[in-house]
């Protein structure tokens, strides 16, 4: 592990009526500290985790849209507004790292196509490749040893079965106590990542939660169990 503790600075925010102060687990933050190679973040949309994610990445140096702090380029809002008011506390300090937002992934190509650097990524142009192949391309060719990773819902572009082969790959990358990662994510399959953290952001303060106490894994598990009644009772016309 490299980040051990994220704190929120309260005595510089000016408004807490503004964005992202006005999402409640935002406003609640105090400080939370890392104790697993695997972090995730859980929660419904909105809850906050995307954005504190972004904002670790941009403290980081990282492009916010997508790469490290070696991708320098123009898109728009790629700042947090949240950067300035956290502090990341470290032991040993790294730099090198990278940040996936999967809804910007387009842009993170289209960089690398521009500078030529697709022989880092498996010799191919991820343009070229489907959306599943050229992330998997990311994170067989450009991850490695002694680095922090901040993935934003990997899972986007990635099968059931891909997504088992990224849990491979992480369970291979941070076995040795080489890489950190935090996810966010809303994949079942991902959350069961062997002695991962998992921290839920579903109510006003962030708190662990074990794999099957997620939201994603008991309603995944009861529809799979009860599928035709699920069906029934959600189609039914009123």
């Amino acid at each position: 592990m490299f980040l051990k503790r994220i704190t929120l600075l309260h005595e510089q925010i000016p408004f807490y009526r503004d964005y992202p102060f006005s999402i409640p687990i935002i406003k609640n933050f105090e400080e939370l500290n890392l104790k697993s190679n695997v972090t995730f973040f859980v929660g419904e949309n909105g809850s906050g985790k995307s954005t504190l994610l972004e904002a670790i990445a941009d403290k980081c140096g990282f492009h916010t849209a997508g790469g490290s702090r070696n991708n320098q380029y123009e898109v728009h809002a790629s700042e947090s507004p949240l950067t300035k008011y956290i502090r990341l506390a470290w032991l040993p300090k790294v730099t090198n790292g990278f940040f996936l937002r999967a809804e910007t992934f387009y842009h993170f190509a289209s960089h690398i196509d521009s500078v030529e650097a697709s022989y880092a990524y498996g010799g191919r142009s991820l343009h070229e490749q489907s959306h599943g192949e050229s992330f998997l391309s990311l994170f067989l060719h450009r991850f490695h040893g002694k680095a922090i990773y901040l993935l934003d819902e990997p899972e986007a572009a990635l099968s059931p079965s891909r997504q088992l082969t990224f849990l491979k790959i992480l369970h291979d990358l941070t076995k040795n106590d080489e890489c950190q990662f935090i996810i966010a994510t809303h994949s079942p399959i991902l959350l069961g990542c062997p002695d991962a953290t998992i921290l839920s952001f579903d109510n006003e303060n962030i708190e662990e939660i074990k794999y099957e106490m997620t939201n994603h894994y008991q309603l995944t598990k009861n529809f799979l169990q009860n599928r035709e009644r699920y069906l029934s009772e959600l189609l039914r016309e009123e």
